[in-house]
C-alpha cells in the first residue's frame, strides 16, 4: 500500500476538507507531531512513498535514507530553508510547496504584534488579570513610517493595511512591483541602510538565505532610529539573537514582535522569552482556520497530482520531472 508521512500539526489539528481529500486517496497515512529534528525525521522515513512536511529538518542524510521509496515531498507552506533542496533535486525528488495561501493571515498577525507593542497590550492584560489597574501610555500608528523588507505577497498585504492605519509604507526588495507600489503609495528605497534609517517600524518578510541570515544585527541596529520596533513573521535566523537582546536591553530597539525564533521550539532559557519589550508567539502567524485549510488542501492537491504524474500547483525544483507513482 502507498504510505504517506504527515507531520504538520496545524494540518492534523484543524478540521476541514483537507482531511477528506487525503482520506479519499485510500493511502495509509503515518502521523507524527512536528516540527521534527533530524534524528526524529530519520526514524520515520525509509518506508514512505510521499511526505507532507512542515518545518521538519529534512537533511541530505534524511533524504538518503528516504530513497529510493520516497517519490514526492510536499511542503505545507512556503519556507523550504529546513529542506536540502539541492539534494532533493540531485535525487530526483520533486519538492512541492504552497505559495499564495497564507499572506492575509500573516499580514494580520504582523499588526497583532505591532499593536501589542505600541499599546503595551501584555502589560495591561497582565495587570487586569491579576486584579490590578496599572496603565502605561502607548503610541498611535498614525503617520509612522513602516519599512517593509521583502515586498512579496505578505509584504504587500502589510503595506495595504499600513495605509489603512494612516501610515507611510516604504519597501526594499530586489524584485520590485512598480504597479503595486504606485497603486498603494509604497515608496521604494534603494538599500537596507536607507530603510533602516527611515523606519519607525521595521517589518521583515524576506526569505532565509545565506545573504539574509543574521542580517538584523548590531551593525544594522546602529543605523536605525533609537527605539525602533522590529517585527518578524519571516524566519528567526534573519535576526542575530544575541545582538537583538543587547539592543533591546539598551533601548536602541524599543520592542521586538516576533512569531519566529532561531530555535523552535525554544529552550526554556531562550534569552528573548523573558524580556518585557518582546512579544513572541509560537510560529502561529498562518495558523487560522481559513489559512490552514487553504494550505493543507494545496499540499494534499500537490501530493495527489504528483503521485499521479500530473503537474502540481507549485514546485520548488521544476527541473525535476514528476513521474507517475500510483
Amino acid at each position: 500500500m502507498t504510505r504517506i508521512l504527515l507531520t504538520t500539526t496545524s494540518f492534523q489539528d484543524t478540521p476541514g476538507g483537507h482531511h477528506d481529500l487525503l482520506a479519499q486517496t485510500g493511502w495509509e497515512v503515518i502521523r507524527a507531531r512536528g516540527p521534527l529534528n533530524e534524528a526524529d525525521t530519520l526514524a520515520l522515513v525509509g518506508e514512505v512513498d510521499g511526505y507532507i512536511c512542515g518545518d521538519d529538518a529534512i537533511t541530505r542524510q534524511v533524504l538518503e535514507k528516504a530513497r529510493p521509496r520516497l517519490k514526492v515531498l510536499s511542503k505545507y507552506g512556503i519556507g523550504v530553508d529546513k529542506i536540502d533542496v539541492k539534494s532533493c533535486t540531485e535525487f530526483g525528488i520533486p519538492l512541492l510547496f504552497t505559495p499564495g495561501v497564507n499572506h492575509t493571515t500573516v499580514a494580520e498577525h504582523t499588526f497583532l504584534l505591532l499593536l501589542a507593542l505600541e499599546k503595551n497590550f501584555l502589560f495591561h492584560t497582565d495587570s487586569t488579570r491579576s486584579g490590578g489597574w496599572k496603565r502605561k501610555t502607548g503610541h498611535e500608528l498614525l503617520e509612522k513610517t513602516i519599512g517593509i523588507v521583502g515586498l512579496g505577497r505578505i509584504g504587500k498585504e502589510v503595506a495595504i493595511r499600513a495605509k489603512a492605519f494612516g501610515m507611510t509604507p516604504i519597501g526594499y526588495d530586489v524584485y520590485w512591483d512598480d504597479k503595486f507600489a504606485a497603486e498603494h503609495g509604497v515608496k521604494r528605497v534603494n538599500s537596507l541602510d536607507e530603510i533602516f534609517a527611515a523606519s519607525d517600524y521595521l517589518s521583515l518578510h524576506t526569505n532565509l538565505t545565506p545573504q539574509t541570515r543574521g542580517m538584523i544585527n548590531a551593525a544594522a541596529f546602529a543605523k536605525m532610529k533609537k527605539g525602533v520596533l522590529i517585527l518578524n513573521c519571516a524566519r528567526g535566523e534573519i535576526v542575530n539573537t544575541a545582538d537583538m537582546v543587547a539592543a533591546l536591553k539598551s533601548g536602541q530597539v524599543g520592542g521586538y514582535g516576533t512569531d519566529v525564533l532561531d530555535q523552535e521550539p525554544p529552550a526554556a532559557d531562550h534569552p528573548l522569552l523573558k524580556l518585557p519589550n518582546v512579544v513572541c508567539t509560537p510560529h502561529i502567524g498562518s495558523r487560522t482556520y481559513e489559512s490552514v485549510v487553504r494550505q493543507a488542501t494545496a499540499a494534499v492537491t500537490n501530493l495527489i497530482r504528483a503521485m499521479h504524474g500530473e503537474k502540481p500547483l507549485a514546485q520548488v525544483n521544476p527541473e525535476v520531472p514528476v513521474k507517475k507513482v500510483v
